[in-house]
């Protein structure tokens, strides 16, 4: 009879481990299939952040370096700690099918990194900024603090919807040592299409091309910096709605592409790899090539030649597109964790870690005040290839962004290969139009 209080004690002991090891095993699969937590764990905000790699080298190992030193600050919102969880989603196109999935799930990240232009596309399932923005000193400062041309594809319907982060323009890459070889003066690259034609055929030879421009991915940027410098226009009106492939301009600049290796034999014939001309390019199999800034910490670390980068060559006019991804913040997600999100943008946004992102990956720092830090100064002092792209900015223009972007981009780009293929460039311009307005009409 002494030994049963005992007993009873012992059995309530083990009853209550059991119940709370049942309680704490149902909480941590509570989340286990979706991209977020709606609430907040305890004392801390975790946040899911998708963004895409679409240049060669180690992106992945910057971006959680990033957010391991993020994670270490201990900003707060509502009393409550703010983490990072970077997830990689691919190359541009891969992460926005990724988020479109998820979003249609009911299960979006809280920000993603997609491409600046997917803002017609993406306009139902994210935040306006412009509240946000207005009532946070700090975000109204770096908000104001970014390049013009930045903005361009950052804003809509007199409204904010996105925040610049990895950007970039087209760039004119030249090897130094190959133009030495062949009598060209290795600090003045070609200034005008003609002048491309007549280098590129001074540095083809056998194993070696003139220049080389890639088609596929974002080949269709390539092109739209072509046709912006074939006329005065652009390809697509500012509200979206309209495409203008069959325009002179847009011939023009598919013709030329064409001609750089069927009629002047300074390029390879054929639909040329995004990845593959970067490549090409490091080693020494094309003395040219046309790329975004953002391969340029690539070319950097991996070339074993001097090389130079310059302005895009012009013909009626000097121009670029814009291009690379911004930050976006999803509307259907806590109002905690969007002010976290913004949180989290501000502080990889900050000056120094902007000049130190460009440092690190290529891209233009797009805080102008980035560019008077001490290490972005020591940077391009050492190598000033890094200040190309961000005086180029004097030249940009809005990249190509419409209603429908993904079939829009689709038809365009393949009408590009396949008139690079054989194709008629008149009548494939000219389908491509009827397609496209055919997609776009219910916007009118």
């Amino acid at each position: 009879m002494r030994k049963t209080p005992i007993f009873l004690a012992l059995f309530l002991f083990i009853f209550s481990l059991l119940s709370a090891c049942g309680s704490n095993s149902a909480g941590s699969n509570s989340n286990s299939d979706g991209a977020k937590s709606e609430t907040t764990d305890g004392e801390t905000i975790d946040l899911t952040w998708y963004y895409p790699v679409n240049v060669g080298g180690e992106i992945t190992e910057v971006i959680d370096g990033y957010a391991e030193e993020f994670n270490k600050e201990g900003i707060e919102v509502n009393g409550k700690k703010v983490t990072v969880s970077p997830v990689y989603s691919g190359n541009y196109d891969e992460s926005m099918t990724k988020v479109q999935t998820a979003v249609k799930n009911g299960k979006s990240p809280d920000m993603a990194v997609l491409l600046s232009v997917d803002l017609f596309q993406l306009k139902d399932s994210i935040l306006p900024l412009d509240d946000m923005i207005e009532k946070d000193p700090e975000a109204k400062k770096m908000m104001d603090d970014f390049f013009p041309g930045f903005m361009l594809n950052s804003q809509a319907e007199g409204k904010t919807w996105s925040v610049p982060f990895q950007r970039s323009t087209v760039l004119l890459y030249y090897n130094k040592d190959l133009f030495k070889e062949v009598g060209l003066d290795p600090e003045a690259a070609p200034a005008n299409w003609d002048e491309v034609v007549e280098y590129g055929k001074k540095l083809t030879k056998d194993g070696q091309w003139g220049i080389e421009l890639p088609a596929t991915i974002s080949g269709y940027w390539i092109y739209q910096a072509l046709a912006l410098q074939a006329g005065e226009g652009n390809l697509m009106s500012d509200d979206g709605k309209e495409v203008y492939f069959d325009s002179e301009p847009a011939k023009e600049a598919l013709k030329y592409w064409i001609d750089l290796s069927k009629t002047h034999k300074v390029m390879p014939e054929g639909v040329l790899d995004w990845n593959t001309v970067p490549t090409d390019f490091i080693e020494g199999k094309t003395a040219m090539m046309l790329s975004t800034t953002g391969n340029l910490t690539n070319v950097k670390n991996n070339a074993d030649f001097e090389f130079g980068v310059a302005f895009l060559p012009e013909n009626k006019r000097a121009a670029t597109p814009t291009g690379g991804g911004n930050f976006y913040i999803f509307k259907d997600i806590a109002e905690e964790r969007q002010l976290a999100s913004m949180e989290f943008i501000k502080w990889i946004a900050d000056p120094e870690r902007a000049a130190e992102w460009s440092i690190d990956t290529g891209y233009i720092a797009t805080r102008q005040s980035s560019y008077e830090t001490p290490a972005l100064k020591e940077y391009t002092d050492s190598f000033p290839q890094a200040l190309t792209a961000m005086q180029q900015l004097e030249n940009a223009h809005k990249e190509i962004s419409v209603y429908e972007q993904g079939k829009i981009i689709k038809i365009l780009s393949d009408a590009i290969q396949a008139a690079i293929d054989g194709a008629d460039v008149d009548k494939t311009l000219d389908q491509a139009q009827e397609q496209a307005e055919s997609l776009l009409k219910p916007y009118k």
